[in-house]
């Protein structure tokens, strides 16, 4: 009951585009859609059918929960993308400031006739 609350009051702090497509679409086909309403509007009759139940209102917040766990993988992900990328930028910078130090090095000496 506190998470369904705690969902209620996060709900007005959703932007727009989460209130308006807030999840990818299921990848059910229709049938099976179909199917899985019909068995959740039947009364239940057995005990985990009871229970499960009482949990098809966190539903919204496991979608949520997953799709954070996945933005925050990939989020991860990118940073490492970018740590590398930073990695090899700053090896061809002291490439270029190695060469460029030789160059004026080899620039002031006197040339050998």
């Amino acid at each position: 009951q506190r998470i369904l609350r705690l969902a209620e009051m996060c709900r007005r702090l959703e932007t727009e585009e989460e209130k308006v497509l807030p999840f990818y679409p299921s990848s059910l086909p229709e049938w099976e859609q179909q199917n899985a309403r019909r068995v959740l509007e039947e009364t239940p009759s057995e005990p985990p059918r009871e229970v499960m139940r009482d949990y098809v209102g966190l539903e919204r917040f496991w979608q949520r929960f997953n799709k954070a766990k996945l933005e925050e993988r990939a989020l991860e992900q990118a940073r490492a993308d970018l740590a590398n990328r930073n990695q090899d930028l700053r090896a061809l910078l002291q490439q270029y400031l190695a060469g460029a130090a030789a160059s004026q090095k080899v620039a002031r000496d006197p040339q050998p006739i």
